[in-house]
């Protein structure tokens, strides 16, 4: 189709004036042309930005020739920070709130002063954006109709394992954020516990050496690429396949559930906890009890 610059004109829809309340600001993750107009609205206005470092956000502001009142917003702040943002949102003022890139509020801890103007009942507005969790899963090829956002794994390894457990039987695409240093590791349990699932590893989303490397967990953890490589890193893991469970398995489950329950809601329990059809099971429950 040929280009046709009437479809883009060069002005964009006038900015909207920005009502006082919490904007939960979505920066970019690499690329800077990811910046929304409405963030930078928002931004220009605003009264005070809460932000993860105050010096890579004062970099951020000044590549969009913006200033604001900054205040820091990390793990050890968020408390302070929170009481602050309450005490301006209550006397009207316009707080933004960004993480050092991306969507807040993401595995960072702009979720204190979210929660502390929610519970006073004060406004508070998402201004979406880059995110490294969605940018991920729409380039890692995985399905993405049902999806469980674990953040980060623990950095030692029986710890890791035993999270991983209690994930394994869920039936959703697993997103994982992780450290090139730990990567290796990482993938090397995720096989162990999991079992060789698809997946992908995806680092320097947006940026100049975006790169996604695609394969079953045992080939990731044996690929060179995944070796402590730099960036950040976000994993997509595809869902597990569905087991099916044995009649001795059956029989185990609802001897179990019959000890404590009458035939039907056994039957109902171990129907949830299987995946299987509830009458099938009602009528081996009362088989079981010299019923059938």
């Amino acid at each position: 189709m040929p280009s046709d610059a009437s479809l883009f004109p060069p002005t964009a829809p006038p900015a909207r004036s920005v009502a006082p309340g919490l904007y939960l600001v979505a920066t970019p993750i690499g690329n800077l042309r990811d910046m929304t107009l409405r963030a930078l609205d928002v931004l220009a206005a605003a009264d005070l930005v809460l932000a993860e470092d105050t010096r890579v956000t004062a970099k951020l502001l000044t590549a969009y020739g913006l200033r604001a009142k900054l205040e820091r917003c990390d793990d050890h702040a968020s408390a302070r920070a929170a009481e602050i943002a309450v005490e301006r949102l209550k006397a009207g003022e316009v707080v933004a709130l960004v993480s050092d890139a991306g969507t807040p509020l993401v595995s960072d801890p702009g979720y204190v002063v979210a929660r502390a103007a929610i519970a006073e009942g004060l406004p508070v507005h998402p201004v979406p954006g880059a995110s490294s969790l969605l940018a991920a899963l729409c380039l890692a090829g995985q399905p993405a109709d049902r999806v469980l956002f674990a953040g980060f794994l623990p950095p030692k390894s029986g710890a890791r394992k035993t999270m991983l457990e209690e994930l394994r039987t869920g039936r959703q695409t697993l997103v994982f954020f992780e450290s090139g240093p730990r990567l290796k590791d990482s993938l090397a349990d995720m096989a162990q516990v999991l079992g060789d699932r698809p997946a992908a590893v995806t680092r320097e989303l947006t940026k100049l050496y975006e790169e996604a490397v695609r394969g079953s967990l045992a080939e990731l953890a044996v690929d060179p690429r995944c070796d402590a490589p730099k960036g950040e890193i976000v994993i997509v893991i595809g869902p597990g396949e569905t087991e099916v469970a044995s009649a001795a398995d059956v029989d185990a489950a609802l001897a179990d559930a019959l000890t404590r329950l009458p035939p039907g809601e056994a039957a109902a329990e171990v129907s949830k906890a299987l995946n299987l059809p509830r009458k099938p099971l009602y009528k081996r429950a009362l088989e079981m009890q010299g019923r059938g």
